[in-house]
C-alpha cells in the first residue's frame, strides 16, 4: 500500500471540488489567497456547534468539552509549527494577531528603537510594525526586494539589521512570488544585534511544516485557511516571552500565556476545524509514527507534488508570447506559486476571462503592494496562480491553455 494519499484520493475529500462554472469543472489555483476545506473540517466543525457548543472553564459538560477541543486544537497546531501546545495562540486572523502582538511589545519600545521589515512581505507583516512608528516614535526601516528574481537584497539587510534593533519581521515565503526565505539565517542575524525574530507563515505553512524551534525564532504566525481549515488565526510565542508581554487584557482573564493573549470569546468551533484541517494533513500519510512525524513526511510529499506541478505551470506560460514570469525559476526554493502578467492585458481582465473558463486565480497585489510597485505592475496588477494539494497536471495544462487563448 502507497504511504501517501494521491492526488485522486486527496480530491474526492473536497466537495467544492465537484463545482462546475460555465459548463466546466472548476479548477481551484486561488489556494494562496484560501484553499479549500476537506468534509472531514466541516464535519468537526458542525459536530462542536451541534454537540458540545459552550463557554469555557464551567463545571458542566459541554464546557469541560469546550476546554478539551481548545486543548487539543493546541497540540494539533503545535505539531504543524514545532513548537509547545502552551505556547499557541488562537485569534481572528494573522493580522489582528500581529498588531495585537506588536502593541504588547512596543509598550516597552522607546522613539528611536528600530524595527526592521522587508518589501517582499504580505502587508500584515510591515504595515503592522509601522503602526508603532506613529504610536511609539518607532524607526522602521525595510530591506529591499531585488526585482530581478523576488529575493531580498542581503546586503542591504546587513546595513539596516544593526545592533539596538527590537525586532526583525520576515516571511517565511512570499504570498506574491513564492520565494522561500532561509528563515534560520535571518534569525541567527537578527540575534546576533540583540533583535527578536517575528515570522510570518501564513503562505510557508500551506504546504510546508515549520520547525520555530530549529528556526529559533521568537514568534511564528500563521493562518488556517491557507492549509485547509476555517479563517482562523495562529501565534506562537516563546512561552518565557509570551508570559511577559505586557498585552491589552481584562482584569479577571488569564494572566499567563498563550491565554493572555486571546482576547475575549474565541471561534471555537473555528479552533476545532484547523485541528482538523491539521488531522486531515497527518491523514496523508499512514505512517503508524507520531502525528508530528506524520505531518514531515505529507509536508515533504506535497512540497514533491508541487514542485512538479510548479515545473509544468512555469514552463507552459513560460512558451506563450507576452507572458512575463515573476520570481524564481523552478528548481529554486520556493512555493509552487507564480505570479505574472500578459502584455496588453490588465490583470483583472485576464483573471476574469480564465473564470469563465472555469479556472480560478487570484490578480492585483495580494496586499504585497509593495511588491507589485516594485515589479512595476502597482496599477494594473499580477496575476497569480498557486498549487494545492488537490491541483492536478491536467488542471495547470488546462490554465496554460486558457492564457494561450488570451493572446
Amino acid at each position: 500500500m502507497p504511504e501517501f494519499a494521491s492526488v485522486d484520493q486527496i480530491r474526492r475529500r473536497f466537495p467544492a471540488l465537484a463545482r462546475r462554472h460555465n459548463g466546466h469543472p472548476v479548477a481551484y489555483f486561488d489556494g494562496p489567497g484560501g484553499t479549500q476545506v476537506p468534509r472531514r473540517v466541516v464535519d468537526a466543525m458542525t459536530e462542536y456547534l451541534l454537540q458540545h457548543n459552550a463557554n469555557t472553564h464551567w463545571a458542566y459538560p459541554s464546557s469541560q468539552e469546550t476546554d478539551q477541543a481548545l486543548f487539543e486544537a493546541r497540540g494539533a497546531l503545535a505539531d504543524w509549527i514545532g513548537g509547545s501546545a502552551d505556547e499557541i495562540v488562537f485569534g481572528a486572523n494573522m493580522t489582528t494577531l500581529t498588531f495585537h502582538l506588536g502593541r504588547a511589545l512596543g509598550r516597552e519600545w522607546r522613539a528611536g528603537d528600530v524595527v526592521v521589515v522587508t518589501e517582499l512581505d504580505h502587508h500584515a507583516n510591515s504595515d503592522t510594525w509601522r503602526a508603532l512608528a506613529k504610536e511609539r516614535g518607532v524607526e522602521v526601516r525595510t530591506i529591499r526586494m531585488r526585482p530581478q528574481d523576488g529575493c531580498l537584497d542581503a546586503e542591504d539587510l546587513e546595513r539596516k539589521l544593526t545592533p539596538g534593533t527590537r525586532l526583525l519581521a520576515v516571511g517565511a515565503a512570499s504570498n506574491a512570488l513564492g520565494t522561500i526565505n532561509d528563515v534560520g539565517r535571518l534569525v541567527k542575524q537578527a540575534h546576533a544585534v540583540g533583535a527578536l525574530a517575528f515570522v510570518d507563515g501564513v503562505h510557508y505553512a500551506s504546504d510546508h511544516m515549520a520547525d520555530v524551534r530549529a528556526w529559533d525564532c521568537d514568534f511564528y504566525a500563521c493562518s488556517a485557511y491557507k492549509f485547509y481549515g476555517p479563517h482562523v488565526g495562529v501565534l506562537w510565542g516563546r512561552r518565557e516571552l509570551l508570559d511577559k508581554l505586557d498585552a491589552p487584557r481584562l482584569e479577571p482573564a488569564p494572566s499567563q500565556g498563550p491565554d493572555r493573549l486571546e482576547t475575549g470569546t474565541l471561534n471555537h468551533e473555528g479552533i476545532v476545524g484547523a485541528a482538523a484541517a491539521v488531522d486531515f494533513l497527518a491523514s496523508l500519510s499512514e505512517a503508524h509514527v507520531p502525528r508530528r512525524e506524520r505531518l514531515g513526511r505529507v509536508s515533504q510529499c506535497l512540497q514533491r507534488r508541487g514542485a512538479e506541478l510548479l515545473r509544468r505551470m512555469w514552463e507552459g506560460l513560460r512558451a506563450i508570447p507576452g507572458v512575463e514570469l515573476y520570481g524564481l525559476p523552478p528548481g529554486a526554493d520556493r512555493t509552487p506559486t507564480v505570479s505574472f502578467t500578459l502584455a496588453g492585458r490588465d490583470a483583472g481582465e485576464v483573471a476574469t476571462q480564465l473564470a469563465a473558463r472555469g479556472i480560478f486565480v487570484s490578480h492585483g497585489d495580494f496586499y504585497a503592494s509593495t511588491v507589485a510597485r516594485v515589479l512595476g505592475h502597482e496599477r494594473d496588477g499580477l496575476v497569480r496562480a498557486g498549487c494545492a494539494a488537490y491541483t492536478t497536471a491536467d488542471e495547470v495544462e488546462r490554465l496554460v491553455a486558457g492564457v494561450r487563448q488570451l493572446v
